[in-house]
Formats: C-alpha cells, sequence, structure tokens
C-alpha cells in the first residue's frame, strides 16, 4: 500500500473512562488535520470493553469536547468494541483453525484454579517498521513469547481487538503517543496472521508537565472539560496543542484550523517531550481574546461574570459595556473574571467605594491642598461636553503637569475606584460618566474635610 493508491483513515481511540484528556485531544487534533489536509477522513472508535470504568456519559463528553475543538465526527460511523464480540470471535476461531492461534490450558497465578486463554503462536522474528518521527525500528519478537489475545473467544484482548478493528476500518494511518511504539511489533504479527495490510505508523512524543513528568492531575487542569470551563477559547487550545510537539520551521505561531490543515507536515513532528506550559497557553488565548468581536466578547463576558455582580442593585449594562475594553485588556482567560471579583476590581465600577479617607493622600500631600485639587478636578470636567477618555485627559493634564501628576491624579483615581490598583483616572471617567465620577470627587471631598 502506499499513500496514493488509498484514501487516507486515521482513527482517534479513546476508552470512555473519563474525560478527555489534553494529550488525547492533541493526538485527535494530529489525526484529524492530517487525515483533512489530505481528503481523508478521520474515524471514532470506543474502545469501551473496561464494563465497570466505561460509561456513556464519559463517549458523550468526548465527542462533545471534539466538538468544540472544531473536530467534526461521523456519528454514524462510531465502532463500538463491546458490541463487536461476534467480529472478535470470528476471526479468533478463524485463526486457531489456521494456527495462527491455539487455546492454552493455564493455572491462574492467584487462585491457582486451570483456566483456558488463547495465545498467539509466535514466529519468533525479526520486526522492522518504518516510524515518520524515529525512522526504522527493529524489534526481535522472540522475547515476546507466545503471548495471550484473548482470555476466551468471547473476550479478546487489546492488541487483537485494536488489529481486527483498524483492519476492519480501514486505517491506513495510526497516529498515536510513543508509548505505542512497544505495542507495535505484537499488532504486526497479528496483521501479518490475519493478512490485514500493515498502516503507517507515527508515534508522537509525549504531552510534558514543567518538571518533565507525565502530564498528570497533581499539575492541575488535565481535561478539555476543565479548560474550557475556565475559559479558553477553542481557537487558542487547538493553535496551542498543535504546536506541541510539532513546528512548522518558521516564527509564526497563530494559526487557525485551516491554516493548521494547509500548514501541518507529519514529517515535522519533534522527538523529544513538549513542555505544557500554561503561561505560554494564556498567551495564545489572550491573542485570540484580542481578535473577538465586542458582541461575542461581552456574550463571553456575561456567561463568565460572577452572579453575585450580575445581582446588585447598582449593576447596569450600560457600565458593563463601557468596561469591556478594560476586561479584555485584563484578562487572559474568561475565569480571570471571577478572581477580578474576588479582588475587588469589578464592584466599584457600579458601587460607590468605601475606603478611609487619609488614603486619598498622595505621599506627603497635605490634605487642604488635596482638596483644592480634588475641586479643581470637579471644576474642569465639569465643563467637558464629550466625556470621553481622551478628551479627559487632554483637559487635566497641564493642571496635573503644573502641580504634580502624583498629586492631582491618585486622589482622583482613588476617589473614583477606591483602590490601590485600578485602570487610570480617565478611563474610570469615561466608563462612570460625568454625573457619577463628580459624586464620587464630591464623596471624596467630604472624607478629607
Amino acid at each position: 500500500m502506499t499513500e496514493q493508491t488509498k484514501k487516507i483513515i486515521t482513527r482517534f481511540p479513546p476508552s470512555p473512562t473519563g474525560y478527555l484528556h489534553v494529550g488525547s485531544a492533541r493526538t485527535a487534533l494530529f489525526n484529524y488535520i492530517y487525515a483533512k489536509q489530505n481528503g481523508g477522513e478521520m474515524l471514532f472508535r470506543s474502545e469501551d470493553t473496561d464494563r465497570e470504568r466505561s460509561k456513556k456519559e464519559f463517549e458523550d463528553e468526548i465527542l462533545e469536547s471534539l466538538e468544540w475543538l472544531g473536530i467534526e465526527i461521523d456519528k454514524t460511523k462510531i465502532v463500538r468494541q463491546s458490541e463487536r464480540g461476534e467480529t472478535y470471535r470470528k476471526y479468533l476461531e478463524k485463526m486457531i483453525a489456521d494456527g495462527t492461534a491455539y487455546v492454552s490450558k493455564e493455572i491462574a497465578e492467584k487462585e491457582g484454579d486451570r483456566t483456558e486463554v488463547i495465545r498467539f503462536k509466535n514466529p519468533n522474528k525479526k520486526v522492522i517498521f518504518k516510524d515518520t518521527v524515529r525512522g526504522d525500528i527493529e524489534f526481535d519478537t522472540t522475547e515476546l513469547g507466545d503471548f495471550v489475545i484473548a482470555k476466551s473467544l468471547t473476550e479478546p484482548l487489546y492488541h487483537l481487538a485494536v488489529v481486527v478493528d483498524d483492519y476492519e476500518m480501514g486505517v491506513t494511518h495510526i497516529i498515536r503517543g510513543e508509548d505505542g511504539i512497544s505495542n507495535t511489533p505484537r499488532q504486526i504479527l497479528i496483521q501479518e496472521a490475519i493478512n490485514a495490510p500493515r498502516p503507517f505508523y507515527t508515534h508522537m512524543p509525549f504531552s510534558l508537565a514543567p518538571d518533565r513528568s507525565k502530564l498528570s492531575k497533581r499539575h492541575g487542569a488535565v481535561s478539555i472539560r476543565e479548560y474550557r470551563k475556565m475559559g479558553y477559547l477553542p481557537e487558542a487550545m487547538i493553535n496551542y496543542l498543535m504546536l506541541l510537539g510539532w513546528n512548522p520551521g518558521t516564527d509564526k505561531e497563530i494559526f487557525s484550523l485551516g491554516e493548521l490543515i494547509e500548514e501541518f507536515d507529519l514529517t515535522k513532528i519533534q522527538k523529544g517531550g513538549a513542555i505544557f506550559d500554561l503561561v505560554k497557553l494564556d498567551w495564545f488565548n489572550k491573542e485570540y481574546i484580542k481578535k473577538m468581536s465586542e458582541q461575542s466578547f461581552r456574550e463571553k463576558v456575561l456567561e463568565f461574570l460572577p452572579e453575585k455582580l450580575k445581582d446588585m442593585r447598582e449593576y447596569s449594562d450600560e457600565i458593563l459595556t463601557k468596561m469591556l475594553p478594560v476586561i479584555k485588556e485584563r484578562i487572559n482567560k474568561f475565569s480571570d473574571l471571577k478572581e477580578m471579583f474576588e479582588g475587588g476590581e469589578l464592584e466599584y465600577y457600579f458601587k460607590n467605594p468605601e475606603y478611609n479617607g487619609e488614603n486619598l493622600l498622595w505621599k506627603d500631600a497635605q490634605k487642604q491642598e488635596t482638596i483644592g485639587h480634588l475641586n479643581k478636578i470637579i471644576s474642569i470636567i465639569d465643563n467637558i461636553d464629550n466625556f470621553q477618555s481622551d478628551e479627559i485627559k487632554t483637559s487635566l493634564w497641564d493642571y496635573a503637569t503644573e502641580k504634580g501628576r502624583g498629586n492631582v491624579l491618585w486622589p482622583m483615581r482613588f476617589a473614583l475606584s477606591g483602590k490601590d490598583k485600578s485602570p487610570d483616572p480617565f478611563t474610570l471617567s469615561e466608563i462612570l460618566g460625568k454625573q457619577k465620577t463628580i459624586e464620587r470627587l464630591k464623596i471624596a471631598l467630604d472624607k478629607l474635610k
């Protein structure tokens, strides 16, 4: 078989025993993008033979997460191993009849009972296969012995089921994690025994934690579901995951799904493990947040905005709309809105802040001096017709420069927010509006008097 003579079919075969892991999502993306790039198709197989741990809810979630990532699955072609018992039985019976497998009576280690298993009759030969990432890989299969391929005719084990499924699904390319390398010799032997063509193999490096260990829950969120709940955008996840272990050979980092389908090159997958870096993921997400339209961004903000804030008596959609540019500048992911709220960074837009009047004083500034500055600020902004941040800044700048920017702008900003850190006073003024700005400045004057 050559890549030109057959439609390219890849597959993604998760076990539905948990939510979709980011490492598995990355594998799915590599398979999907390679298939789409070559006019082929990625098929979905649910390896649900673990009856105790496999659950339909996990399969549904995996499919939903793939769809969120932009991966299209033809649900009419989904293969479930739990429904294929008769198929596996047919192959096992033929292999036994052909002499490539045999029933072996054995003693179970723990119970000491005699039992029967089906073993593959190993031809004890060297197997060489070409891997896209690592080149030619050679195994001496003698050391594998006659390995077990089924507990019984109705209980096939992993290696047999995978080979049969890949063969019947017409899989031409197997793109999977590097832990699959050690499975390949057994699977090639079974392929030869059932006269199945050998697929092309690509074994990808692992996604690693910053300490170079395998990514696990002790490092934080590991499922796509969790990252989705944290307010990461699918475009950012796709972009970031594809650049883990693959590099286009240029400085370009931002790729749409369409661009990835055009530019992806299977031969440029790196051999070394790729570090999953949350700081870099945040950077990608921020870049995609910047690209959002005002309407899309607003809808996403409303989705993640804490209900406690929306339930405030003073809450206003009009003010929220004015806040959007500030929020867009401040967040890397939408769950940051919760942290902003809990840190008191959102409430003061809707509710007059509470603070000690002494905090209005800039360094060694005197009360009477600060009172004079606040009165002057009120006088200036009361005469501004176009109450936009640029206009407010222009109107106040000369006075602030003359009297000392800290002396003038610190009490103004603190009066509006009640916080040591907040957006500049011009931006705050525009968001609050002229009436509310003057009201808060007068409250500050009362505190100082």
